[in-house]
């Protein structure tokens, strides 16, 4: 195992001295680090400090490296060797206290999952990803999901050519007010469900460069995102979609929307698109030529 991650529970002990031979004994041949402090000798240990032991070896999988550490409030991994890396799924899953992160040096060239690496760091404010090398992932789902406290995001370098799944990529993300997706390739992608989920502080969104071709699943694709007024979707290809129930459910201040060439042909059956547009009280500008979104229209409306 490539990285072994343990927290100390200390019950009726206030504090405790641990000692890297005592671990070295235990059969941890290893770097050791308190939280980013390394253990040179021994180190008094209190209450809810974590220990992560990583080991000399390069890593290929960083996956739930810091899963669950939710008392960290900042990481620092410009010396960690990340040139094999292969995954970082959930790496920081539910790091809530992470207001900080630097990986300006994080090596990502050979990386292929990144699916939930940021999932529920709900204290981090902003996310500079700039230097990240994304052209073999083909994973992105739920990737900064529940990043709730999230106002600005930097990703005018991924390369997005290979990636097939997005969906709930910025799934609950309410503080963002504007998303800069003008780089992103689409061109693969199959799962676009629950992307935008719940970005109740996303005021606009130009997706006029998405190739949705290959896309299957849209379902709640733009939920509760409640501020938005307007959205041009003419661009859109539908003509692979089998699900599109609750689309827009939510979007309570939307009062226009270009569907001009969404095809409904491959959803079989109502569910599928059932609560597509429910509680869009104020929408009265929809252009379409599917009949299936006239039924849906003319539902909400009775």
């Amino acid at each position: 195992m490539d990285v072994i991650f343990a927290k100390i529970t200390l019950e009726d002990e206030e504090e405790k001295v641990i000692t890297k031979q005592d671990l070295i004994n235990e059969g941890y041949d290893c770097e050791i680090f308190v939280n980013e402090t390394r253990l040179v000798d021994n180190m008094i240990l209190k209450k809810d400090n974590y220990i992560i032991y990583i080991l000399k070896q390069k890593y290929d999988n960083l996956q739930n490296m810091f899963n669950g550490c939710s008392l960290l409030t900042s990481i620092n991994l410009t010396n960690l060797n990340t040139n094999k890396v292969t995954t970082t799924e959930q790496m920081f899953y539910n790091c809530s206290s992470l207001t900080s992160i630097n990986l300006s040096k994080f090596n990502t060239d050979n990386v292929t999952n990144m699916s939930g690496m940021f999932n529920g760091c709900s204290s981090l404010p902003s996310i500079d990803l700039s230097k990240f090398n994304t052209e073999k992932v083909t994973n992105m789902n739920g990737m900064f999901q529940n990043c709730s406290s999230l106002i600005s995001i930097n990703l005018s370098n991924f390369n997005t050519n290979n990636v097939t799944n997005m969906g709930s990529m910025f799934h609950g993300c309410t503080s963002l007010p504007s998303i800069d997706l003008s780089k992103f390739n689409t061109n693969n992608v199959n799962f676009m469900n629950a992307m935008f989920f719940n970005c109740s502080s996303l005021t606009s969104i130009n997706l006029s460069n998405f190739n949705t071709n290959n896309v299957t699943h849209m379902n709640g694709m733009f939920y509760n995102c409640s501020l938005l007024t307007s959205m041009d979707l003419s661009n859109f290809n539908t003509n692979n979609v089998t699900y599109m129930q609750k689309m827009f459910e939510g979007c309570s201040s939307l009062t226009s929307l270009n569907l001009i060439n969404f095809n409904c042909d491959k959803i079989d059956s109502t569910e599928k698109m059932s609560e597509m547009f429910k509680g869009c009280q104020y929408l009265t500008d929809v252009k379409f030529k599917d009949f299936k979104i006239r039924l849906l229209i003319d539902l909400k409306n009775k």
